[in-house]
Formats: structure tokens, C-alpha cells, sequence
């Protein structure tokens, strides 16, 4: 039994990570006007800034490197096995297409240098326009539309101080004006037009202006800052892995202009491509015509001292062992010959520090060590014998020199006559007129959900930095005073307060059957239980005073709406708007607030019969604020006031005080020595926790004791932990 009721007793554990989202999640939805707000001014600067870029254009081209061509590989496998094979030649190329070696002669065809632009075009032209003009380059002049005009330069040359300085161009009645920072010169259209500047001199051929005065800047762009420019544009690049094709892409503004420069460098690289492999062809065949003349020579002296020596000697038997030394000797001397050879190629190309080279020296001088052993082996034999072994070897030798040498000069002839680039163009670029940017629709998307995001982070950032009445156990544990009741909105009373002619709040007017009627009604009943048996003035009246910590929390709506409630139990109640500053409870009953509280002090006269007012409601007198006063916490203060107290109380059951905000005034400090209950009023989602609990402070430093705190204004639905209290009405609905 004992367990049992230690189960049943247990309590539900609550999930509080699932209410912590609900309650994040609410919090956003609360603010969903500054989301959309975000959301909103993202998505005008997504569609202004899509304007305003620049419509970007791409055109692409593809060149084909071969892995090798001619020039030494024709000389045979033993030059071309020396000279080590690139890893990958489309890169070394791709970096070449990117030089000013190759780029220079387009920038001087196409007069690249030349840059036109109009500084009259704003931000907001662009962005009304939705386009940009920008120039175009061509071999006879450089082209600048304008909306007034096209401006139209064939020439523009300027001495080395002159480069990258910007000049303005105006027509003028006579030609035009050329004016910089410091000189100024009027020339003539369609004329070759030479000018000596401050800083050197000037020429420039000007065929067409805009018209209305517009200005043109014009500049002379050095050949660094020219390719700095193309290269920013351009993009090269191999297709793969090892593949050997270079994709050649540009970008720009304009469309034609763009496939016009591109088509010029893969022109002007493949000009420099056919010349590179020509040119080493052509040194080869310089080198061997200047060696063949000399070989020949060498020939036919060797010859013709061994012929002279056989005609003196007779012919010499030379005995097997000056044969094998001969054929050794001959071997050597002809493999000696081809290492000096190659050297003389290699160092065409090389310096005699090169690793090439070097390892042509290194057989060398094997094959000279080789030789002073066979020499030193021959000048055992007869003196005769040697001799002719000499000869002969020379003879041998040089023959056989020569006929290589003879022979490789003219393979290299025939490959030059059929020689080609090792680069073929596969793709020449066209114009194909699609933008690549901005791409709008994806310009507009992202800044949009980047203004919601802005707005969910401003939302959550103003719910942390504020920290508004939202859950009543959390006022309770800061302020130390219970909260006694929690009043939904009513939809129907917050419908009607958005127009001007709606003045009433009382729901027992507007809205009988909901859920805030029924818990003004709670109230009520949890004053009544809970006042003293005996009020503070002894007499019958129970005093409640109503305040609040801030404006605008519903302290009328609450005044008014439990008097009436009060009155249902036929008692005889009293309202009293004793915010005479800026109270505004007069409004509520339909009444205005001359002959209030305010006159009574201050109008010689005035009974309090004056000053009371029957209202639409039975059972309910309105006192209102009257005319407003300069010392309105004086007055509270008075005899005057107090004696108001005491004559009222002997009239009413209960009598609701309607009092300036705390932190507004001292005036509620003074009406609660009267109060029998003092209640505050807080407003949900809007009121400060902070302002709230330094208003309760304030209070019990002046030794008053809040009796309890009203929650007004509790939207209902899923917002916090507590609304399910207000899911559900009982009774008529309708």
C-alpha cells in the first residue's frame, strides 16, 4: 500500500528540452515582423545588387601540344636520349600563353592599351539601366557606346611619364579637349593630333565623340598593367591529367569583345609555337654547315698522305695483332669523334656546366684513356708499320666523320621543309551570348534567406538582450509575489481596439462568452476570499489599487473590467482614475474627465458629489482624473484626499483605484496606505521582468506589500507551458 501511493504520488517528470524548443520556436514566430521585414528588405537588395552587377560573358578555346618534335631527335637516338623529356609540356605552355612574349603582339594589334570609359555612369544608372557599355577593341580603333553617342579613338600614344594617367575627352564646337591634371589641349576629329605635354608627348587620333558634353576618360595603359589586366581574364589551364590539351577560357562584359582577344592569343601563340621549333632546326643545320667544310678538308689530307705513303712503301703486311689494334683504334677514334660532336650540339643549348655536357666530357675522357693504351701497344710494332697504321686510321676516321655528319645534314633538311608547330588549334572561341553572372535568381534567393536568417538572429538576439513577462513561476521566484491571476487576450476586444471609434473595453459589452471574461471573473473571486474581514478605514469599502510597473499594461482594462464583475454580486463599487497625469479610464465608460479628482483639489466648491459620476453600469460610480494638475502626488498627499477616502468608503462595497505606473510616479506609494489590496498589473511578452521586479523593490522599500501580480494579455495557443489553461472554455461559446 505504502508503495502504491508513493507511485501514485510521484509527479510527471516534464520534458523540458521539448518545451525549450516550443518556447524558441514561438519566440521566433512572435517576431515574425521583423522577420519579415529582413526577409523583404534581403530580397530588394538581392534584385538591386543583380542589377547592378555586371553582366559577365565567357568564351573558351582548345589547343593541342604534341609530346615531341623534331630538331634533335633527328640527329638519331644518341643526342635526343641525352636531352631528358618534359614531365608535362602543356603546363610549360599553358604559362607561355600567359606571357607578354605572347601577349604583346595582341595588345598592339588589337590596341589593348587603349582604355575608354565614361565617368558620368553611377551606381543608379546601372541599376535603372540594367546595363553596363564597355569598349571594344578592334585592329582600327577602339569603340565606347555611351547614351548619348558613341566616342571612337584610332590612335592614342603618350611618352613613358604619361602611361596609366587618366585624360578626359569633351567635344567641343571645333573638334575636342584633351585635358589631365595639369595640361590642357584642344585638337581636331579625324586628324592625327601631336601635343608636347608638361611630361613628353602626346598623339591621338579622335574619330567620334558623344554629344551633350559628356565626358570620356581615356587612358594609355603601360604593357604590365595591359597583361595584368588580360590575365585577370583569362584562364589556362591542361583538361585532365596528362592529356596535353590546354583549355583556353576568357571572361568579360562583352560578349564579341571577349572572343575577339581570345582568338588573337591563340594566334599569336601558335605564330611563336611555329617559330620556336623552326628556330632549333635552323641552328642545327647553321652548326653542320659550318663543320662540313673542315671534315671534308680533313678527308682528303688523310687520304692523300696514306696514298703517298703506300706509293713510297709499297703495301705493308700488317700482322694480326696491328689489325685488331687498327679496327680497336679506328672504333674509338670514331666514337671520340661522335662524343664531340654531340658536345658542340649540346652546347648550342647548354653552358659546359650543364649535366649533359658534363657526361659527354666524362666518356670523352674514357675513351682518350682507351686510346693511350692501344698507342702505347702500337709502338711495339716496326716504325713502318705504324705509320701505316696511322694513315690508315686517319683515313678511316675522317671518312666516316663526315659521312654522318653529311647524312644528318640532310635528314634535317628534308624535316625542316616539312616542319610544323608541336601545337595544333583544336577549338577557336565563338560567341555564344549566354551570361555566366550574375546569375539573378540565385543572387535573389540567397540574399533572402540570408535576410531571414538576419531577421531569426535579430529576433533571438532582442529576446536575449530582453528579457520580457512571459512564465508566471519565473515572476514569482524574482519577485516574491504570487501571481494571482492571468488574463488571456480577448481576439475579438483586441479587433475592435484597432479603430478609433471603438472606445469601450468592457468585455461584459464586447465579449461576454471568452476566456478573459471568465478569469476577470477568477479574479474576483480570488479577492474576495482573500480581503481582510475589516478594511483599513473601518468603514465597509474595500480598497483594491491597481498599478503597474510601466504605461500600457492594462491597467484599465483591468480597473474597469473587475468593477463590473464586482458589481454582478450587487455591490455597490466605485472607480477611481487617480492617474491624473495621463489616465485615460474615462475613455472606458464612455465619459469625459472634467469634474474628476483633480478639480476637487483644486476647485474651490467642488463636493464629492461633484466629482462622482454614474456610469452605464449598474451598481458602478466613476470618479475621473479631471483636469490636469502640476502636483498630482501633492494632492494624494492632502487631507483633502484623505477625507475623499473616508466619506466614499461609508458609500461603497468596494472601491477599484486605477494609480500611475510605479516607475512612472510616486503616486502609488501614497494611494496604497488606503489600499486594502495593492495589485500589480504586467503585460505578457511585453513588459520587462527587470522593470517589474525593480518596481516590486521599489514598493516594499516605501514599506508597501504587493499582494499579487495580474498577467494580462496571455495570447493563447502553444507560446508557453502555461496556455493550455486556456484551451478550453465552459459553457456557451457561441
Amino acid at each position: 500500500m505504502t508503495s502504491d501511493s508513493k507511485n501514485l504520488s510521484r509527479p510527471a517528470t516534464d520534458d523540458t528540452s521539448d518545451v525549450n524548443i516550443l518556447v524558441l520556436l514561438f519566440s521566433i514566430l512572435r517576431g515574425w515582423k521583423t522577420i519579415l521585414f529582413f526577409a523583404l528588405l534581403g530580397l530588394l537588395i538581392g534584385v538591386l545588387y543583380s542589377r547592378y552587377e555586371t553582366t559577365t560573358f565567357q568564351s573558351d578555346a582548345l589547343i593541342q601540344i604534341e609530346s615531341s618534335s623534331g630538331g634533335i631527335s633527328a640527329l638519331g637516338s644518341g643526342i635526343s636520349d641525352l636531352v631528358p623529356s618534359e614531365s608535362s609540356p602543356a603546363q610549360t605552355e599553358a604559362e607561355l600563353i600567359k606571357s607578354r612574349m605572347v601577349l604583346k603582339p595582341v595588345v598592339d594589334l588589337l590596341n589593348l592599351s587603349i582604355r575608354l570609359s565614361d565617368p558620368t555612369v553611377t551606381a543608379i544608372d546601372k541599376i535603372q539601366s540594367n546595363r553596363t557599355y564597355s569598349q571594344e577593341n578592334l585592329p582600327t580603333y577602339v569603340l565606347l557606346e555611351t547614351s548619348d553617342g558613341q566616342a571612337q579613338v584610332s590612335q592614342f600614344d603618350v611618352s613613358e611619364d604619361y602611361l596609366d594617367t587618366p585624360f578626359t575627352l569633351v567635344s567641343s564646337d571645333n573638334g575636342f579637349t584633351l585635358t589631365s591634371g595639369f595640361d590642357t589641349f584642344k585638337g581636331q576629329l579625324n586628324k592625327s593630333n601631336r601635343f608636347n605635354g608638361t611630361q613628353g608627348l602626346i598623339e591621338i587620333t579622335v574619330n567620334e565623340l558623344p554629344s551633350d558634353d559628356r565626358p570620356i576618360s581615356i587612358t594609355k595603359q603601360s604593357l604590365q598593367n595591359t597583361t595584368n589586366a588580360i590575365n585577370s581574364a583569362l584562364t589556362v589551364a591542361e583538361v585532365g591529367n596528362q592529356t596535353g590539351i590546354i583549355e583556353l577560357k576568357m571572361i568579360g562584359s562583352n560578349q564579341d569583345q571577349i572572343s575577339r582577344v581570345l582568338r588573337q592569343i591563340v594566334l599569336s601563340y601558335m605564330d611563336q609555337n611555329n617559330s620556336r621549333g623552326s628556330e632549333e632546326t635552323t641552328k642545327t643545320l647553321d652548326f653542320m654547315e659550318t663543320q662540313i667544310p673542315d671534315l671534308r678538308k680533313e678527308l682528303e689530307d688523310s687520304e692523300a698522305a696514306f696514298n703517298k705513303f703506300r706509293t713510297e712503301n709499297g703495301t705493308i703486311d700488317i700482322e694480326q695483332e696491328a689489325s685488331i689494334l687498327v679496327a680497336e683504334n679506328a672504333r674509338i677514334d670514331s666514337q671520340l669523334s661522335e662524343l664531340r660532336l654531340k658536345k658542340a650540339d649540346l652546347t648550342t643549348y647548354y653552358t659546359d656546366e650543364h649535366p649533359l655536357v658534363i657526361q659527354v666530357d666524362d666518356q670523352i675522357a674514357e675513351l682518350q684513356s682507351r686510346i693511350q693504351e692501344v698507342d702505347t701497344r702500337i709502338e711495339g710494332l716496326p716504325e713502318i708499320q705504324r705509320e701505316f697504321l696511322q694513315l690508315s686510321e686517319d683515313v678511316s676516321i675522317n671518312r666516316e666523320i663526315y659521312l654522318a655528319l653529311l647524312k644528318n645534314y640532310q635528314q634535317l633538311q628534308i624535316v625542316k621543309a616539312g616542319q610544323v608547330g608541336f601545337a595544333r588549334i583544336i577549338d577557336l572561341p565563338i560567341n555564344t551570348y549566354r551570361a555566366i553572372a550574375p546569375k539573378k535568381s540565385l543572387i535573389v534567393l540567397i540574399a533572402t534567406l540570408t535576410g531571414l536568417l538576419l531577421g531569426i538572429m535579430a529576433v533571438l538576439l532582442k529576446n536575449m538582450l530582453r528579457s520580457v513577462v512571459k512564465d508566471p513561476d519565473r515572476l514569482e521566484s524574482k519577485t516574491g509575489v504570487p501571481v494571482i491571476a492571468t488574463i488571456p487576450r480577448s481576439p475579438l476586444l483586441a479587433r475592435l481596439n484597432k479603430s478609433k471609434k471603438s472606445a469601450s473595453r468592457l468585455l461584459a459589452h464586447n465579449d461576454v462568452n471568452s476566456l478573459s471574461y471568465e478569469a476577470i471573473k477568477s479574479l474576483r473571486t480570488s479577492l474576495m476570499f482573500g480581503m481582510p474581514s475589516e478594511s483599513k478605514s473601518g468603514h465597509r469599502a474595500k480598497v483594491v489599487l491597481i498599478t503597474g510597473e510601466s504605461p500600457e499594461v492594462g491597467k484599465s482594462f483591468i480597473s474597469s473590467n473587475l468593477a463590473e464583475v464586482f458589481s454582478q454580486l450587487d455591490k455597490k463599487v466605485l472607480v477611481i482614475d487617480a492617474d491624473m497625469r495621463l489616465g485615460e479610464l474615462h475613455r472606458v465608460f464612455n465619459m469625459t474627465q472634467d469634474n474628476g479628482l483633480a478639480d476637487y483639489f483644486q476647485q474651490e466648491g467642488q463636493n464629492l458629489v461633484d466629482v462622482v459620476h454614474p456610469t452605464s453600469l449598474d451598481g458602478v460610480d466613476f470618479i475621473p482624473r479631471g483636469k490636469k494638475p502640476h502636483n498630482p502626488a501633492s494632492l494624494l498627499s492632502s487631507d483633502k484626499f484623505s477625507g475623499l477616502m473616508t466619506e466614499v468608503s461609508a458609500h461603497y462595497d468596494y472601491i477599484v483605484i486605477d494609480s500611475p505606473p510605479v516607475l512612472a510616479a510616486s503616486d502609488a506609494m501614497i494611494l496604497a496606505q488606503y489600499a486594502d489590496k495593492v495589485l500589480m498589473v504586467t503585460r505578457f511578452d511585453k513588459s520587462i521582468e527587470g522593470q517589474l521586479v525593480y518596481a516590486v523593490k521599489q514598493l516594499n522599500k516605501a514599506n508597501v506589500n504587493v499582494d499579487g501580480l495580474i498577467l494580462n494579455d496571455v495570447k493563447q495557443g502553444l507560446i508557453g507551458k502555461y496556455s493550455y489553461h486556456y484551451n478550453y472554455a465552459y459553457g456557451n461559446t457561441k
